[in-house]
């Protein structure tokens, strides 16, 4: 995926993809250069546009943004799960509590 990111970024320098130009790239991101992978790379993209590709290429944010009303409802239901137990825990009332110490010093 770094080859394709690199790629990308000298493109969108409006440099020249040549097998020099993407070791530089890679070399200085602290990537371990593979020759094959590179010379295999710049002699595919010399077929393709790559300005068209980018203007037909499919959003993902369409599928995220449909996922966050279900994240929101699982974590309403957990907030309701965490209160019910927290209402079952309660004891007795202050009330009960005081009545039950005025019968002991009666």
């Amino acid at each position: 995926m770094e080859y394709i990111y690199a790629s990308l970024l000298l493109h969108s320098a409006k440099k020249e993809i040549s097998e020099e130009s993407l070791k530089n790239v890679l070399s200085a991101a602290g990537i371990t250069v593979d020759e094959v992978r590179i010379k295999a790379l710049v002699a595919a993209l010399k077929e393709v546009n790559i300005d068209e590709v980018l203007k037909n290429a499919t959003a993902m944010p369409v599928a995220v943004a449909q996922a966050a009303p279900a994240q929101e409802k699982k974590e309403e239901k957990k907030e309701e799960q965490e209160k019910k137990p927290e209402e079952e825990k309660k004891g007795p009332s202050e009330e009960e509590i005081a009545g039950g110490l005025a019968s002991l010093f009666g």
